[in-house]
């Protein structure tokens, strides 16, 4: 089960420091809801359900959060962009607004505590918060600005507007800054200690490094800024693998940066360990679904055996886990973690 010092613990880590022991995180929401019984579309617009799954998980796996990603649809359905999934299918955007400044002009500061599915995970965040207090990390959702323009616009007409018309991105960009700091905002109120800080539509799988600093930084770093002074934390997540880019998102002052699957959290760790906490990075394909609990339990050792060392990590998987991952084998992460996570 969660432990009271959890916070003080993600609180040393960030600060570079060695833990009494690293807390230990899976991004497993998905795995989460099969396990507790329910339908995703019923996790996902229900704030009782919602809250009643992440309590049991945490209880039953020994999860040092609650991590409330829900889907990449929350902000954004309440602007007009479509929506695909139902039943056990994570619901994507789709049916994205036009490229222009008439959809630009158009644009309105959501309703966070009314509008859509935001209330309700609002209320989830609250319930989760009441329910476990301080054993655990109470973490929220929010899109990074220029993930946040790709959703809206759809990503190939924003990658090709860096040409044709970066204004127009520029602006937006704007808008998703202040949106996404107020948005981060209402959840930390709500009861969150912390925000996963989703970018993986501007990782180094889509943009190169250059074009990371003019268009992603500066709305990262603002976002961040504005998290830190709420009093929560930011865990920066943009499934990254080139260590340029990491090397350049660990300069945004975000309170850890997680490293995606692809890349050696060793080397990871060497590039930018000395100057950011970094999250990472189990294998949710290759280990968690494809190998046996014991194959499990000794790539995750190795992982945290890579991480740990001189502080400043959380142990996490690399991205999201499958529903269909065996019990076993989350069950084998976690142990990994809590056998080799203390000093």
């Amino acid at each position: 089960m969660a432990y009271n010092g959890v916070l003080v613990d993600i609180q040393k880590c960030i600060d570079l420091k060695k833990p009494d022991r690293v807390p230990v995180f899976a991004l497993s929401e998905e795995f989460d809801v099969r396990m507790s019984g329910q339908i995703y579309c019923d996790y996902n617009s229900n704030s009782k359900i919602m809250a009643e799954s992440q309590i049991q998980a945490i209880k039953k796996y020994d999860y040092d959060w609650a991590w409330l990603q829900v889907d990449d649809c929350i902000e954004f359905e309440v602007m007009g962009v479509g929506v695909k999934g139902g039943g056990n299918i994570l619901p994507a955007t789709c049916d994205y607004l036009p490229f222009s400044y008439e959809t630009f002009n158009n644009l309105k500061m959501p309703k966070f505590k009314t509008e859509r599915r935001m209330p309700i995970l609002l209320d989830a965040i609250n319930r989760i918060k009441d329910e476990l207090g301080d054993s655990v990390c109470v973490t929220g959702r929010c899109a990074a600005p220029l993930s946040s323009v790709t959703l809206l616009y759809g990503m190939m007409p924003t990658y090709l507007g860096f040409f044709d018309n970066p204004q127009l991105i520029k602006d937006t960009l704007k808008f998703f800054i202040e949106m996404q700091s107020l948005w981060g905002i209402e959840q930390i109120k709500a009861g969150a200690d912390a925000l996963w800080f989703g970018d993986c539509n501007a990782s180094g799988h889509l943009i190169d490094v250059d074009t990371y600093m003019e268009y992603a930084f500066e709305g990262v770093k603002v976002c961040a800024d504005n998290y830190k002074k709420e009093g929560a934390w930011s865990f920066y997540h943009a499934s990254e693998h080139s260590i340029p880019h990491l090397k350049i998102m660990a300069k945004t002052g975000v309170s850890a940066v997680s490293a995606g699957p692809g890349v050696d959290i060793g080397e990871v760790k060497k590039a930018i360990g000395k100057e950011v906490c970094v999250i990472g990075n189990v294998n949710p394909i290759e280990t968690l679904l494809e190998k046996t609990a014991e194959q499990v339990y000794e790539d995750s050792k190795e992982v945290m055996l890579k991480g740990k060392p001189d502080g400043g990590y959380l142990y996490n998987s690399g991205e999201m886990i499958p529903r269909d991952v065996p019990e076993e084998n989350i069950l084998a992460m976690v142990k990994a973690g809590r056998d080799f996570g203390t000093y």
